[in-house]
């Protein structure tokens, strides 16, 4: 059986939920809404269990194979409902650390996106070229990087999103605020961005036109983001896949991109992407694909690099 957890008003997992209904597969969605009215029992065994969800009985062991979104509960609601949400969410999340079905993805493998910088060694390590680096918060460090490179952009060092921004003359003005919060700046790289997710040994490219620094914002400063589908040179997409099977990730969305004069520059590994954006811009049938994982790799165990 597939288990699915989440949000199922969250665009990625619902995707999923419908591919494998359409393709009929064993599944079952435990809703994040909706933990309060779950139960687990615990058996004698570290992973064995009897899951109660939705009338339904499910021993553990049952379970071949699980594709997990877990975001924040919801607020609000009754204060003893709500512990046991996070009691249950608790036990579950550590428990895809353990469990033999195949998971997507095991905790301790997006760990690795918590610090963008250490993730940046690693993907140096496996091949990709990186923008040259700085995380700093000390200014004249960062106004020599500056100097060095002309133009930078800047951007959290941790694994929480947040916008890429251009270093501009304003930001000079304003570059004593970074001061006790070590900022993540990087070289600025030309060229067009490609957007790869990476499913087992399978790769989905899209191409993204856009002047914006940040495509994903680019609505916010009235610009756009146009999304193709790229077929990718065959080193570029198995040095993906090989990426993403080093970090533990059967499912993972990695931001390249390519130069004019044909470099592929690696920024970052998503390891819980939202590729139902993507998906809905260009058709691409990641949501089909990592449904027939699951259902075809379900007895798989991603390993660490």
């Amino acid at each position: 059986m597939i288990l699915f957890f989440g949000r199922t008003d969250d665009p990625p997992l619902a995707r999923a939920i419908r591919a494998a209904q359409e393709a009929d597969h064993r599944h079952l969605v435990i809703d994040q809404a909706r933990l309060a009215r779950y139960d687990l029992v615990v058996g004698t065994g570290a992973l064995d269990g009897l899951l109660t969800v939705e009338g339904m009985r499910v021993p553990l062991d049952d379970v071949s194979a699980v594709y997990a979104r877990p975001l924040e509960l919801p607020d609000g609601g009754d204060p003893a409902a709500r512990a046991r949400a996070a009691a249950f969410q608790e036990w579950f999340v550590a428990w895809l650390d353990t469990t033999p079905a195949a998971v997507v993805s095991r905790p301790s493998a997006m760990e690795s996106n918590s610090s963008k910088p250490y993730q940046a060694q690693l993907i140096g390590r496996s091949g990709f070229v990186v923008p040259e680096t700085l995380v700093s918060d000390d200014t004249d460090e960062i106004l020599e990087f500056r100097a060095q490179h002309g133009r930078i952009v800047y951007k959290s060092v941790s694994g929480i999103r947040s916008i890429v921004r251009e270093f501009t003359e304003a930001d000079e003005s304003r570059v004593h605020l970074v001061r006790g919060l070590p900022t993540q700046f990087q070289a600025y790289v030309p060229g067009q961005d490609v957007r790869v997710h990476v499913v087992g040994e399978h790769t989905y490219a899209a191409a993204v036109d856009s002047d914006a620094i940040d495509y994903r914002y680019a609505d916010q400063g009235g610009e756009s983001a146009r999304l193709a589908p790229l077929d990718l040179p065959p080193d570029t997409a198995r040095r993906c896949v090989d990426l993403a099977a080093s970090l533990g990730l059967p499912l993972a969305g990695i931001d390249l991109r390519r130069t004019p004069d044909g470099e592929w520059v690696c920024f970052e590994v998503n390891p819980m992407p939202a590729y139902s954006y993507y998906e809905s811009h260009t058709g691409l049938p990641i949501s089909t694909a990592l449904v027939e994982y699951l259902d075809g790799h379900r007895a798989a165990t991603p390993s660490r690099g």
